[in-house]
């Protein structure tokens, strides 16, 4: 567990010489998810521009407009 804590880096736990499970430290594992929901946000990020640039999609104002209009709200 200190070395865990100490190098940060995970470890990969082997049975019959095949990775089975990884064990990391939870400060870096919640390091990581917060990484991951960054690239993922980004990603959408840049699948919204290229519809948008496509003509797939159009401004949320736009949208709005529209659907006060069609219900009445």
């Amino acid at each position: 567990m200190q070395r865990l804590k100490e190098s940060k880096a995970a470890e990969v736990l082997t049975v019959n010489g095949r990775a089975e499970l990884v064990v990391q430290d939870a400060e870096s594992y919640q390091e990581m998810l917060e990484e991951l929901d960054k690239a993922r946000l980004i990603e959408s990020l840049l699948v919204a521009e290229r519809d948008y640039e496509a003509g797939k999609a159009r401004p949320a104002g736009e949208f709005i407009a529209e659907m006060r209009a069609k219900y009445g709200v």
